[in-house]
């Protein structure tokens, strides 16, 4: 395995996407792993580009198959999950590979590749990260609630990741990521 592995986790509507984007339009060559997930497509959303977008019985082949690198239910209900054959390719072709996971995933990723580096995305107060889960209008007021109180959990378990970028402007997060990234 001669390339890199960083996970960049954060709790959700903190612009985890749309820092990983920005990194990507800057620097094409990392490689950015797509996650497999049981629950619907958002508007826009693209099969294969965005997330694998699998039913339950394709999510349960492939943990029977041992085909994911890690796993996790995501807010009490949906499941997201990291195909291990492609990291694992990319990896061995020498590629700088970006996961886009959660909290459970990192902790998944560190206790299986204890050399990848882990990137926690915070917002920069709770008000903020509040308002733009509700301005991204994309959840119920009931799915809203559970997702922030799965955010409360995330944001006091930021010290267990090595590094924390503050998105508070994207170009200075993105700016923060290629500098630990040393790209």
């Amino acid at each position: 395995m001669s390339g890199d592995v960083t996970v960049i986790s954060g709790p959700t509507a903190v612009g985890k996407g749309t820092v990983v984007r920005a990194l990507k339009q800057r620097h094409p060559t990392v490689w950015v792993s797509v996650s497999a997930t049981t629950r619907p497509p958002r508007p826009g959303e693209v099969d294969g580009q965005h997330y694998w977008f699998v039913s339950d019985a394709a999510f349960d082949d492939l943990l029977a198959r041992d085909g994911l690198l890690e796993w996790a239910v995501v807010h009490g209900r949906d499941r997201y999950g990291t195909p291990s054959a492609p990291v694992m390719d990319a990896l061995a072709r020498g590629e700088r590979v970006i996961l886009e996971i959660d909290l459970q995933g990192a902790r998944q990723v560190r206790a299986k590749l204890p050399q990848a580096r882990l990137v926690f995305i915070a917002p920069p107060n709770w008000d903020e990260l509040v308002a733009r889960l509700v301005g991204r209008g994309t959840e119920t007021a009931e799915q809203r609630e559970r997702r922030l109180a799965t955010a409360k959990g995330e944001l006091a378990s930021a010290n267990e990741f090595d590094h924390v970028v503050v998105n508070d402007d994207l170009g200075r997060a993105v700016d923060d990521l290629v500098g630990l990234l040393s790209l």
